[in-house]
Parts: structure tokens; C-alpha cells; sequence
């Protein structure tokens, strides 16, 4: 970490605190609404699908207020507002109130996203790097989050859980806004609706766009496919925390070291492709159906892949375009990732009911496809720095 400024180790930091107040609360959310309000599991649904559809659909307003506000100010709006919307969740019993708490949440993820990434991006030299960093911390406070979870409601009920979500985020807000150097925000001759145009006009940057929309399919798979396998192999649904905690153990320990290992010695492009190709071909375990050995091939594939993808692939969004305009492809990408991601879930749900080993082969058909396409754009090179800044 001392590698890098002060302001992008505050945002690694950040990241960790984050991601800790977010697993802290949101995975045991559902669960407050049906057994301690009473909501059916259609209006559950709703409360989730708003804060998910407010954060996706809100990046690249996200983005281009990170441009135009400056990344600070938009970093600490976005905790400030996730402070406000766990602090509704406690407080909350109807459903204007936990809707509106939705919208907040994921408003605020909207916001602090792809500033935090634009804000790295400009201020790391070896973008990478701390890009790597990055999610090792992001991954910590995953891990963290949860088990501070359980154990506050064991202490206590949920309410104490989002009080001290609350407060987690509160904190951030504080010290970003104590200790976060402000950058210079630089003029910006055109519109919004014009830089969004210069975006999707910018043909390397949408087709490395499509290409990359399989790493989040793929990346979903913890959430879908592998705790199904995984429930299925071993009969116990506690099974599934094994897949996180694996994905997790395994991000921690090499996600640094692969990422100085290939990023002096492979081409963004290869990198990319590789990890993609990773990803995907881990499946091919769980469409062999080996059992929990399958389950855990296919995690470490995935996490492998992540690691080798990731750093490389944000450390490229943001030359693809002016600097002033960081904020904008970043949460342009996000964006059209997750449309496309959704569509791609939702295919790899209807092959999950067919069979399991149809779901695996879909995936692995993504992660290929994916890694041929970035191939493809590398030998053009669509994919160097001077080709795309």
C-alpha cells in the first residue's frame, strides 16, 4: 500500500469498510422482511429489485457526476446517502419506507462506484496494481461482513444490524471527507448527453464492452449455479458457504501475485482473454458432475479467472477516452454490463431448470466466446494504450 498516494489507499480502505457494511445487512434482508415484518415473498422481491435496479440503472449517472462534481465529492455523497438508507432500513416498517430506502442504497452504489474507480484510475501509476489491491480488500470486507452479520443478530436483531451498517458508512463519510484530497475537476466544453454520445461512439470501447459482459455472467455464478451445485453434491445447504468462503480465501491469498506476475509479463489483451477462458473453463467440473470436487474446481476457476480479469480490465477503461471523461466510461461499462449480464443470468437460469449440465456448458460457452472476442480485439489492437488513449 505504500506504494501508492494517500488518496488511493484511503479508497482501498474505503472499499474494505464499504463492503463490510454492505454484506453486514444485505444478505440477511430478505429474511427481516418476511419473519420479523411479515412480507410475502412477492413484496420482498420488489424492495430487493428496486435497490438493484436503482444502482444499475443509476452508473452512468453515477459516472458522469464523478466527471463533472469531481470523484470526491461524488465518493462522499454516495456514503452519505447509503448511511441515510441503512438507517431507514432500521427504522422502517412500511413499505414507502423500505422503498425508499431501496432507492437510496442502490443510488448511493450508483454514485461512489465509478467514481472510486475513476478516482484510482487518475491518481495510481500502476493502475493495476492497485487495482489488485483493491479487490483484495473488497474481498476482505466480504468475508467480514457476514460473519459481523451473524453475529450481531445473535446479539441483537436486525436493526442493530443496520445501525451498525449505518454507522460503518457514516464513518467513511467522515473520514473521506477529513482526509480525501480533492482533485481539480477539469473543464467540460460539451453536455452530459454529449459525453454519452462520445461514449457510444467510440467503437473500441463498446466492443471491449460486449466482450467483457461474460465476466459479470460469469462472476453471478457464485450466487446461482455453484451453490446449487454445490447444495446438490453434498445434500447440506450449508455447503454453499463453503463456495464464498473458498472464492474468497483463495482472492486474498493470490490476487497481488498473479497480477505482478502477468502484468510484466503478458500483454492486457492475452491477460484478459486468459482470465476469461479461465473462467469459463472451470465449468467444465460441474458438467462433468464430479461431485464437490466439480463444486470447488469450478469456484477456484472462477476466482482464478476474476483475479487474472479484473485489474486489467479496469485498468483499460479509462484510456479508452479523455481523462475528464473516466467517470463516464466507467459507468457506461457498468451499465451495459449488467443489462447484458441479466439477460445472460436469466438464459443460464432456464438452462439450470433443463439440466445442471446444460447450465455449466452454457457457461463455459461464455467464458470462451468472451476470451476469443477480446482475443480478436487484440490483434487489431484495439487494446493497447496508444490505440485506445
Amino acid at each position: 500500500m505504500r506504494r501508492f498516494p494517500l488518496s488511493v489507499r484511503l479508497l482501498l480502505v474505503n472499499q474494505f469498510g464499504v463492503n463490510t457494511g454492505f454484506y453486514l445487512l444485505i444478505p440477511y434482508l430478505a429474511t427481516h422482511l418476511t419473519d420479523d415484518l411479515g412480507m410475502s415473498v412477492a413484496m420482498v422481491g420488489i424492495v430487493l429489485g428496486v435497490r438493484t435496479l436503482s444502482q444499475q440503472g443509476m452508473f452512468l449517472v453515477g459516472g458522469s457526476a464523478s466527471d463533472r462534481l469531481g470523484p470526491r465529492r461524488v465518493i462522499i455523497a454516495g456514503c452519505a446517502l447509503r448511511t441515510l438508507g441503512f438507517g431507514m432500513f432500521a427504522a422502517g416498517e412500511s413499505l414507502a419506507i423500505l422503498l425508499a430506502a431501496s432507492v437510496l442504497s442502490g443510488l448511493a452504489g450508483a454514485l461512489f462506484n465509478p467514481a472510486v474507480r475513476a478516482y484510482i484510475a487518475i491518481e495510481a501509476e500502476d493502475k493495476a496494481g492497485a487495482f489488485a489491491l483493491f479487490n483484495v480488500f473488497a474481498q476482505a470486507g466480504a468475508l467480514l461482513g457476514p460473519v459481523l452479520g451473524s453475529v450481531l443478530l445473535l446479539w441483537g436483531d436486525f436493526r442493530v444490524s443496520a445501525l451498525v451498517a449505518a454507522g460503518i458508512f457514516a464513518l467513511l463519510t467522515i473520514a473521506q471527507a477529513m482526509v480525501l484530497p480533492a482533485r481539480a475537476v477539469q473543464p467540460h466544453d460539451g453536455t452530459v448527453i454529449g459525453d454519452w454520445r462520445e461514449c457510444l461512439a467510440n467503437r473500441r470501447f463498446i466492443a471491449f464492452t460486449l466482450a467483457l459482459t461474460g465476466m459479470f455472467a460469469l462472476q453471478n455464478q457464485l450466487y446461482l449455479v455453484l451453490p446449487m451445485e454445490a447444495k446438490r453434491a453434498t445434500g447440506s445447504a450449508a455447503s454453499v458457504a463453503a463456495v464464498f468462503l473458498v472464492s474468497t480465501v483463495a482472492s486474498l491469498l493470490f490476487q497481488v501475485r498473479i497480477t505482478r506476475l502477468l502484468g510484466a509479463r503478458m500483454a492486457r489483451g492475452r491477460a484478459i482473454a486468459l482470465g476469461l477462458a479461465v473462467m469459463g473453463g472451470g465449468f467444465i467440473a460441474t458438467a462433468l458432475d464430479l461431485g464437490v470436487a466439480g463444486v470447488l474446481i469450478a469456484t477456484l476457476g472462477l476466482s482464478f479467472g476474476v483475479m487474472i480479469t479484473h485489474p486489467f480490465v479496469y485498468e483499460l477503461i479509462p484510456t479508452f477516452g479523455r481523462e475528464n471523461l473516466a467517470g463516464t466510461y466507467f459507468g457506461m461499462f457498468y451499465l451495459a454490463s449488467g443489462v447484458v449480464a441479466a439477460g445472460a443470468n436469466a438464459a443460464i437460469g432456464w438452462a439450470s431448470e433443463v439440466s445442471n449440465t446444460l447450465a455449466s456448458l452454457v457457461c463455459m460457452a461464455i467464458g470462451l466466446v468472451c476470451a476469443c472476442a477480446v482475443l480478436v480485439l487484440h490483434r487489431r489492437g484495439a487494446l493497447t494504450k496508444e490505440a485506445v488513449g
